[in-house]
């Protein structure tokens, strides 16, 4: 088992399931917190990276498309510090990242995952029900169902309008973008009955917002809607059968590098022993 605890959060990868905890410090991010605990199953990883700064550095997670519908709804438009598949580690545990990023990078290798899109999620995106607030309205979702209410904010059509509600088996889609300049951030419903388009300001099956760059927690709600919205099937390539050959070179190549890194101190007797196993285990199984 790897694991690197930081006050950013916790990331600890079990050689099938990383497990992704925020950090309760007041510098992390609201929607991380509000989203939570995360368990990635190692068939939606598409790589891991540690990338070093001045201060330290980022541990950084990138999902295969179609894996986790938080991703595809803000479509990598969510950037650090709110991003839970970013990790920030300072420099005295800069060896334990890139260590950490070895390790699971070394498992995709010996089990030849997929990086290629995925036919159904594999992360249940956040639970219901869920809300948020910003901007000119607030947004409810209970699994089954979408309300949209208005704050004071709200221009006047919304506002002679009323609260919208609407059934999921209405929703066509949804889209999410954040505050950017002189823009305005969004969370949009597109519904089968949907008219003309409007201007987010108009827009009854839209909360806009000019001032929060991520608009509270509206990206979790566009991903727990996404989440049981009926998917098209992508088209996937061809699965290749795996090559043990390469399988064997790979945990040979780590277990090399785990005795240099022993020797070289960063990792302790334990860990060392740990890994080793874990990878003489794979050799055996493949």
């Amino acid at each position: 088992m790897a694991e690197i605890a930081v006050p950013d959060g916790s990331w600890t990868f079990n050689g099938e399931v990383l497990r992704i905890v925020p950090g309760s410090g007041k510098d992390v991010h609201d929607l991380r917190r509000t989203l939570g605990e995360v368990l990635v199953p190692l068939e939606a990883i598409a790589g891991v990276a540690f990338e070093p700064s001045r201060k330290g550095g980022h541990l950084r997670l990138r999902l295969r498309k179609g894996a986790d519908p938080l991703s595809d709804a803000v479509a990598g438009a969510l950037t650090s510090p709110a991003d839970p598949y970013r990790l920030s580690v300072q420099k005295a545990r800069a060896g334990a990242a890139e260590y950490f990023a070895d390790e699971i990078r070394d498992t995709l290798q010996v089990y030849q995952t997929p990086s290629g899109p995925c036919e159904d999620y594999l992360l249940p995106g956040p639970s219901v029900p869920i809300s948020a607030t910003a901007g000119d309205g607030a947004a409810f979702f209970d699994g089954e169902r979408v309300r949209l209410e208005w704050t004071g904010f709200a221009g006047s059509e919304k506002e002679k309008a009323g609260p919208q509600e609407f059934p999921l088996t209405d929703v066509i889609g949804v889209e999410w973008k954040p505050q950017s300049g002189l823009g305005t951030g969004t969370l949009r419903f597109r519904t089968k009955d949907a008219g003309p388009p409007q201007p987010p300001q108009k827009d009854l099956r839209c909360v806009a917002w000019g001032i929060q760059r991520f608009g509270g927690a509206t990206a979790l709600v566009a991903a727990a809607v996404l989440a049981r919205l009926p998917r098209e099937t992508p088209e996937l390539p061809a699965a290749s059968a795996p090559a043990s050959d390469d399988v064997h070179d790979a945990v040979l190549r780590r277990l090399a590098e785990l005795g240099q890194l022993h020797r070289s101190g960063v990792l302790t007797d334990e860990e060392f022993a740990t890994a080793k196993q874990a990878m003489i285990r794979r050799l055996q199984e493949s």
